[in-house]
């Protein structure tokens, strides 16, 4: 039996279930992005606000572009789904129940969609789509022009495939119609993750119609936040679990994260939001620093040990844990690397590195290597190379950095320190396949790699200290594997 209104009741006594009268939930918010970290992470907060606050904010869920059995299964099962938390020891499991509606661009349409969207009681559309679904450069946070689904939304706007050109789309309609505007919310991790969902919505709108774009940079606000919450991509065996957890009965849309979850929202809503501080959340007026410490600490120290734990073998984030030397490097690369460029004020920098690594070794999560590797292009710039930039500017070292950066360029060539290959996931793959093919595997290689100027900028990408910096780090990694280049960097400290 699956998980659904009916099977409620069957649950064991330790599941929290939805106390509240769900048919009291009103759809004023439309989220692009059903995947697993939204469901752990916004729709936790949303649950825990209807429960013990009484809150009518209900959500529909959609996704563009993949994901069909996600919106089926949701569907099927009366807009429920379950998210555990794993800790060392123990799982504990809530159902989720703020879902009203749920649809699908191949399924529904994007009529349907935008319907939605135009309705006068939406406020919010929020967005975890990850930094690939948002179409633009990271080097510059502006809009991808080339981009294949900007390209089909210029040539078709009223059926667009993109999500900065559906927002497009649904506000003209609202501003043709004469509704108030919403705000865009994006959760995804990058910096100013409102300031580049702006830029893209303003620039998209701005080659159809200027004065659409007026009217939205006058009328629409895109609060930043910042996310945390370490939610593994949901295998076979989660599944297994859960239903465990359940009582046998099965939830094909339930997610399991860790304990820890954390947000932090820019409190800029032009058409009223939910009271998450009562929640958990925490409302600012400036979250960039917030989202500099989390993007920089934790994000770059977690692509850290996935390059340079995949390539020595470590599948998962907790066996990286295992290795001192990967624990001293990671520490050194947080609080001496990181935490010196930050501006965030009133945080104890040492604790909160401490607690990332104390997160990390949770093994309950099996957080694999591969699944925080993908997309580098996309999460080098603000995980590693904005710091790099703080470095090279006040003349401090960066040895660890240096290090990330070169155990990209090596995960990216495609073989480990075994001699496997590595199936590279990235919107760029055939990009770096072509790069990597065609240069020699020595100082050549850091060259052809750092051309890439949409990931390094021209600054790096002809910075000679930085050049040098990189080289020596991959042919290290190239002549000693990464276990006994981390060791070494390690011992260095």
């Amino acid at each position: 039996m699956k998980l659904s209104n009916q099977t409620l009741s069957q649950l064991p006594e330790a599941v929290v279930v939805p106390n509240y009268d769900r048919n009291q939930l009103k759809t004023k918010i439309v989220h692009l992005g059903f995947g697993a970290f939204h469901r752990a992470h916004q729709a936790v907060f949303a649950d825990i606000l209807a429960a013990e606050h009484g809150s009518d904010w209900g959500y529909c869920e959609v996704n563009l572009i993949g994901g069909e059995k996600q919106i089926a299964d949701l569907k099927e099962q009366n807009y429920l789904f379950s998210v555990c938390e794993m800790s060392y020891d123990n799982w504990s499991t809530r159902v989720v129940g703020v879902a009203k509606e749920a649809l699908h661009a191949d399924i529904d349409g994007i009529a349907k969609i935008l319907e939605v969207m135009t309705r006068q009681e939406i406020a919010i559309i929020s967005i975890t789509v990850t930094e690939k679904g948002y179409c633009y450069l990271p080097a510059t946070a502006s809009i991808d022009i080339n981009n294949v689904l900007i390209q089909h939304d210029i040539d078709n706007p009223t059926n667009p495939k993109s999500v900065p050109g559906v927002i497009v789309e649904a506000l003209r309609i609202r501003k043709e119609k004469g509704l108030k505007p919403f705000s865009v919310m994006s959760c995804d991790n990058m910096p100013e993750n409102g300031h580049v969902t702006r830029n893209v919505v303003l620039a998209l709108a701005k080659i159809r119609d200027a004065n659409l774009s007026q009217w939205i940079e006058k009328n629409v606000s895109f609060p930043s936040t910042m996310v945390d919450r370490i939610v593994p991509a949901v295998t076979p065996d989660t599944i297994a679990k859960i239903q465990k957890q359940l009582g046998g009965i099965d939830d094909p849309a339930g997610v399991a994260g860790e304990p820890f979850k954390q947000w932090v929202i820019e409190d800029n809503f032009v058409a009223g939001r939910p009271e998450w501080q009562k929640s958990g959340a925490e409302l600012v007026n400036d979250v960039l620093p917030y989202e500099e410490m989390k993007l920089r600490m934790l994000n770059g120290s977690h692509s850290f040990f996935a390059y340079l734990g995949y390539l020595a073998g470590y599948l998962h984030i907790d066996e990286c844990m295992q290795d001192p030397y990967y624990v001293k490097a990671a520490r050194h690369l947080m609080l001496q690397e990181q935490a010196t460029t930050l501006r965030v004020k009133g945080v104890d920098l040492s604790a909160y590195a401490d607690s990332l690594l104390d997160r990390y070794r949770n093994t309950g999560l099996k957080h694999r290597t591969w699944q925080i590797a993908m997309d580098g292009t996309l999460k080098l710039p603000q995980r590693m190379l904005d710091s790099v930039r703080y470095h090279l500017v006040n003349n401090t070292p960066f040895d660890c950095l240096a290090l990330g950066v070169a155990a990209w360029m090596r995960y990216v060539s495609g073989i480990d320190d075994n001699g496997k290959d590595i199936e590279v996931s990235d919107p760029a793959a055939e990009q770096l396949k072509e790069l990597v093919s065609n240069s020699p595997d020595n100082e050549e290689r850091v060259k052809a790699l750092l051309s890439l100027t949409h990931v390094f900028g021209n600054d790096l990408s002809n910075n000679q200290y930085f050049i040098i910096q990189v080289t020596n780090a991959y042919l290290s990694l190239r002549d000693k594997g990464a276990k006994q280049t981390v060791q070494q960097l390690a011992q260095s400290f």
